[in-house]
């Protein structure tokens, strides 16, 4: 059986009854991420002793009567309850399918949780799981010294330098929140970032005040000057701590603060007893040099995967070939570039 949630209270405890759930999936965490027309929804399904929770956001498709549902920013995907490898997804498949035809939703798109078992098994046969790359990650279960072991030696040397010209602890005032959205903002524009990036206070102050999981913002003071000179904002829920934003002031950049707040993370949580630090993969998952950065702390890593699945192929290709532009290289049958294909902005 398959029901629909939207209501808070409902979706945040189902969550905890499976108690799996990373922030990713949090009611709270979709209500920040949509667009204005965008409803999240939480896909609750049973079967006997077993459930699957699948929380996605619905968006409707201008000009047309239809709609489709993607994932949040980040790493979401189902959790389940009593699946595992040699679950028969085939009661799930159908169902599912019978609800996103009677919501007129022809395609879904989901990023998965590297850290979250049995996610694929719940499309076997079902749709397209596909690896885009990797995320590197500290496993926070090793004692200290065996974590540090993995830092590349030029990575220790610009902590311990950082140490002595730094000061790091927890923005505790609203003035340091502001200062830290400011620091953020600016590095996002050096870099060029997209505007889906640059997020506004209300943004910042409901990640901060949500119960339904911890974020936490560190801060790095220079001790000659007690100017804030980075910051990074890490989220915390069930095992699992994101390195989630971060900044750095350029003028300050020698300094290497950054990695100082990460390794700090790094004791911090391991104290907490989460067991992993999830840094992330490059931007748009290539190995590039953000990619290297996150490197330097370790070699573990992770493949990051989306699950996608055409529900309405007729309207989807109706759709995508009247946006397809004159400079697509593929047909949209075939594209791995961009899903949906009717909504390719590349």
């Amino acid at each position: 059986m398959i029901e629909i949630i939207e209501e808070q209270g409902r979706w945040n405890n189902l969550l905890i009854t499976l108690n799996l759930a990373d922030f990713y999936h949090t009611h709270t965490y979709h209500y920040l991420d949509k667009n204005t027309q965008d409803t999240p929804i939480l896909i609750h399904y049973t079967e006997e002793e077993k459930t699957i929770l699948l929380p996605l956001l619905v968006r409707k498709i201008q000009g047309t009567g239809y709609k489709d549902a993607t994932s949040v920013y980040g790493y979401a995907g189902p959790i389940t309850k009593n699946i595992d490898p040699h679950f028969d997804n085939t009661n799930f498949r159908i169902e599912l399918e019978n609800v996103l035809k009677e919501m007129n939703i022809i395609s879904v798109f989901t990023r998965l949780n590297p850290f979250i078992k049995n996610q694929k098994t719940c499309f076997k046969n079902f749709g397209s799981v596909s690896s885009l790359g990797k995320v590197v990650y500290l496993d926070l279960t090793e004692k200290l010294e065996i974590q540090r072991q993995h830092y590349r030696k030029r990575l220790k040397t610009y902590i311990n330098k950082a140490k002595k010209k730094c000061t790091v602890r927890v923005a505790s005032t609203e003035e340091e929140v502001f200062q830290f959205m400011d620091i953020y903002h600016n590095t996002m524009k050096k870099l060029n970032a997209k505007e889906k990036y640059f997020f506004d206070k209300c943004y910042f102050q409901k990640l901060l005040s949500s119960p339904e999981f911890k974020s936490e913002i560190l801060l790095a003071f220079e001790n000659q000057s007690s100017e804030i000179v980075a910051g990074a904002l890490f989220i915390k829920k069930g095992e699992i701590v994101h390195y989630h934003l971060s900044g750095t002031r350029p003028e300050f950049s020698h300094l290497n603060a950054i990695k100082l707040l990460i390794d700090t993370a790094r004791i911090s949580s391991t104290a907490e007893n989460y067991k992993y630090l999830n840094l992330g993969g490059g931007v748009g998952s290539r190995e590039d040099s953000l990619f290297h950065f996150k490197q330097s702390f370790s070699k573990k890593l992770k493949p990051f995967q989306i699950w996608t699945f055409v529900s309405n192929a007729k309207i989807y290709g109706e759709l995508s070939k009247q946006n397809q532009k004159k400079t697509c290289t593929s047909n949209y049958t075939d594209c791995l570039d961009f899903f949906p294909c009717y909504r390719c902005n590349l």
